[in-house]
């Protein structure tokens, strides 16, 4: 072991859902938001608030945070716009209109079947008669009775509880154990404590931040792509020829970028009391001009995939040589322009996807035993005089319902372990970012002896790229939101609402009420998230929900616009029919 030499582990958990809600009333489309709140961002935390010598980053996208705070001001209001949450609390479940029983129905299974239906055997017995009685006739599911609705409501709220939830609520588990024949009372008792666990979210971050133990870094504000709404072409930096929209590019695609990173930075600070350090990128898309954007609004770090940096340090070309990944991985790099400068970290993609899809089939322990096996292999062949960093940076909510448990063995052996073990330092990129710059000692801190000799290792780790090659973390490239027919009609369809847009916040039709409502809409619609979901190789009911969505919410522009919206946005963009891991939600690197 190299004296003074240590591995930075960072821990980078992304949060972030899309804007389920219609900007013309407010209502919830979709249930996720809420959904993944009371199982995944409740338990990330509390395993940070039990591990107090652990570090970690956690990235939430402002417009789930938006949304989060939607849901507890309808719980303080009594005013609830999500219609499955409403449900839970109907007192009369034997009136339900056809609409409200087909949201019941349509929603109350959706979930991991292997994890979250069968372990649980009252939940499993709903889902068999459901299937038996759908099997007869699709008329035989009128038959199907409040009780048996009511029922179902629960157990599919009772599963979604995180596993810490179901440890420090009496509740959970009573009503597990209960089994069925759930009361309107029981259903309700179950609903106000959806709604505390809600309310307190944003609240335990903010502490866990103030405590020194975390991070929250950013994203642009609706999770655009940032490279594709600055420059089309930069797609083909990292896609030699691949096809375009028709349209040359996304009009006032600059001044559009910008106002999602500045209303990014703006809400954080507004939430969290400071300005965010850093940024993760919608989908880890980066480019050159992304990366002046952020760095000209005072962001010092942002991330993105390793074969960014491949590609990078290759050359536009795409044929330089590069040595072993030990060699250049495991480092921070610099980009420099004229004025600013910012830093940039690349996720490890193995170690990354690892987490994401492999540890999940494991015992837990076993699990964390090969991480940190695999950790120590990479400071034993990083370079002697260097502390290389080592980011993991991956989906903090989508990955957890295919783990026993929703991962909670995984993640407290994977704390423990950290905190524990002699070299590995669990930090964050600010944290580390602010030793190498000497922040600490700026802060009246003076170092000596071991201690300056480890800030001086971690110093001489970084690097610097003349060129970021445009790309995301998934392949790369930006294939998941461009280049393919479907995708690029979806964005020709995009810019032709700009178009609109444009010309009427450019004349008077509008009130500055009606312009701002609209203004909110346009962002809404430039999401990366109904992109993600155009093609074949994602599950079919996903593919028809968010083909449905982007439409929907392209034909709400236009009536915000005063305009008729066009008849081909009455026709699907794609129909899915794959069944790729994790049931689309999450993707691999490579």
């Amino acid at each position: 072991m190299t004296k003074g030499k240590k591995l930075n582990l960072i821990l980078c958990w992304h949060m972030h859902q899309p804007d389920y809600r219609r900007q013309t009333d407010g209502q919830f489309t979709l249930p996720w938001t809420y959904l993944h709140a009371i199982k995944d961002y409740t338990d990330m935390a509390f395993h940070l608030e039990t591990h107090p010598n652990a570090r970690a980053v956690f990235n939430f996208v402002p417009v789930l945070l938006d949304q989060l705070e939607d849901y507890c001001e309808q719980f303080a209001s009594g005013d609830i716009r999500d219609p499955l949450l409403a449900l839970l609390a109907k007192e009369n479940l034997d009136d339900l209109t056809d609409q409200q029983r087909k949201v019941v129905l349509d929603s109350c299974f959706r979930s991991n079947h292997t994890k979250m239906i069968e372990p649980y055997p009252p939940y499993k017995r709903l889902y068999d008669l459901f299937g038996f009685v759908q099997g007869q006739s699709e008329v035989g599911l009128d038959y199907l009775s409040g009780q048996f609705l009511g029922d179902l409501l629960t157990w599919y709220h009772l599963v979604w509880c995180g596993e810490t939830v179901r440890r420090t609520h009496d509740l959970v588990v009573r009503l597990m154990s209960k089994g069925g024949h759930f009361t309107p009372s029981d259903r309700r008792q179950l609903f106000d404590l959806i709604g505390k666990v809600m309310q307190g979210l944003i609240p335990r971050y903010r502490q866990l931040a103030q405590n020194g133990q975390i991070e929250i870094s950013t994203t642009p504000h609706n999770h655009p792509i940032i490279p594709l709404l600055i420059d089309f072409k930069v797609a083909r930096e990292s896609m030699h020829g691949t096809a375009l929209p028709i349209a040359p590019g996304y009009p006032g695609g600059v001044r559009r970028a910008t106002y999602h990173v500045e209303s990014a930075i703006a809400t954080h600070r507004k939430r969290f009391g400071v300005a965010p350090q850093g940024v993760w990128p919608s989908e880890g898309g980066v480019s050159q001009a992304a990366a002046h954007l952020f760095a000209q609004n005072g962001l010092r770090w942002m991330a993105s995939g390793e074969q960014v940096l491949v590609n990078s340090l290759r050359g536009l070309d795409g044929h330089g040589f590069l040595p072993d990944r030990n060699a250049y991985l495991y480092r921070p790099y610099h980009i420099v322009f004229e004025d600013h400068e910012i830093a940039c970290f690349f996720r490890d993609d193995r170690l990354s996807d690892m987490i994401g899809f492999e540890y999940a089939k494991w015992f837990g322990k076993d699990a964390v035993n090969d991480f940190i096996r695999l950790i120590e292999d990479i400071y034993h062949h990083t370079p002697p005089n260097e502390s290389p960093v080592v980011s993991i940076i991956m989906d903090g909510e989508n990955a957890w319902e295919y783990y026993p448990y929703n991962g909670y063995y995984f993640l407290s052996e994977l704390y423990d372990a950290l905190e524990q073990h002699p070299f590995i330092c669990s930090t964050t990129f600010g944290e580390y970012l602010g030793a190498c710059s000497g922040q600490a000692e700026s802060q009246g801190e003076l170092m000596f002896g071991e201690e300056q000799q480890k800030v001086a290792l971690e110093c001489r780790a970084a690097g610097e790229l003349d060129y970021l090659v445009g790309g995301s973390w998934v392949y790369g490239n930006f294939a998941t939101w461009i280049g393919s027919l479907e995708k690029n009609h979806a964005w020709d369809l995009l810019c032709s609402a700009k178009h609109s847009f444009d010309l009427v916040m450019a004349g008077n039709a509008l009130s500055e009420e009606e312009k701002d409502r609209a203004l909110k809409q346009l962002a809404v619609c430039e999401g990366s998230d109904w992109f993600w979901w155009f093609g074949d190789y994602n599950p079919a009911h996903s593919v028809e929900s968010f083909d449905r969505l982007y439409r929907e919410n392209l034909v709400n522009l236009y009536r915000m616009l005063k305009l008729p919206a066009p008849e081909e946005l009455g026709q699907p963009i794609s129909h899915g029919s794959g069944h790729p891991e994790a049931g689309g939600a999450m993707r691999r690197a490579t």
